[in-house]
């Protein structure tokens, strides 16, 4: 018979270890590739809402100024009666500081858009005749030209995000002015993004051309005065009579007939907003 032999059995060193090894591995390239997938879709939606917005409201805002061209071309200018005065003394309902609830002066291009004067007013404007008429809804009324930003923009009445200010319009604040009216014409607009139309009015300076147009009629204001930076709940500065409540020695102490550009400011946040003001050449 044989000898039986003892068995002795075979230990492999270091197999647990290289087993950790591959399954941290893993785990480290599983990690890597959600990274570069929220990366990627981060980048996404960084260029749909920086780009593809303001492609899609330039656009649109291109093609509303010029329906309204032709739509002035068409048909005659309307002639209604003037309206009353929208100073205090002539019972407008212009918003100011007093007027109930403090509302914030917001150009709908950061948190809080649509909660300005008027907010949940009506989001455009029809075509109106001589300033003063009150516009129709659903449409742009009016066109911005700025000679020296090289902007062209339809007006729609309201400041609503989603029915004005997204589409790359400027945005009229209810209860202000009509354009060549006596009192405030206050606007509102994108800084950035959805068109931005208003971007770059920090650039302009006193002489500068503020011409707005609406069927039959051109009116054209002259910068004054530009309030670099306030709070959003400065009402004064859209007030019948322009001015800062938070800098008492900015903006204008006269009744006339104005012009107010408001967005935000500095770019890319809302903090602050920037203030163009300017007066009707006559």
């Amino acid at each position: 018979m044989p000898p039986v032999r003892d068995h002795i059995p075979v230990v492999v060193q270091g197999s647990g270890r290289r087993g950790r090894r591959a399954g941290l591995a893993g785990t480290l390239w599983a990690a890597a590739e959600l990274t570069v997938t929220a990366g990627v879709v981060v980048l996404l939606l960084v260029v749909h809402q920086v780009w593809w917005t303001n492609r899609q409201a330039l656009a649109s805002a291109r093609d509303e100024v010029h329906a309204l061209e032709r739509s002035w071309a068409e048909e005659p200018p309307r002639r209604p009666a003037p309206a009353p005065d929208p100073s205090p003394s002539g019972g407008g309902t212009a918003p100011t500081p007093d007027d109930g609830p403090e509302p914030r002066v917001d150009p709908g291009s950061g948190a809080g858009a649509g909660a300005g004067p008027g907010s949940g007013g009506s989001s455009s404007a029809g075509a109106p005749g001589r300033a003063g008429e009150p516009p129709a809804r659903e449409r742009s009324y009016a066109i911005l030209r700025i000679p020296r930003l090289g902007l062209v923009v339809p007006v729609a009445r309201g400041i609503d995000k989603r029915a004005v200010l997204d589409k790359g319009y400027a945005g009229h604040y209810p209860g202000t002015a009509a354009p060549g009216a006596r009192g405030n014409f206050a606007l509102a607009g994108h800084r950035n993004t959805h068109g931005e139309p208003f971007r770059y009015i920090n650039r302009l300076r006193a002489g500068d051309e503020l011409i707005v147009d609406v069927r039959g009629e051109r009116y054209t204001y002259v910068v004054g005065k530009v309030l670099a930076q306030t709070t959003e709940r400065d009402t004064g500065v859209i007030a019948p009579v322009p001015h800062s409540v938070v800098g008492p020695d900015q903006g204008y102490g006269e009744p006339g007939s104005y012009i107010t550009l408001t967005t935000c400011t500095p770019e890319y946040t809302s903090r602050y907003r920037l203030v163009v003001w300017g007066t009707l050449r006559s």
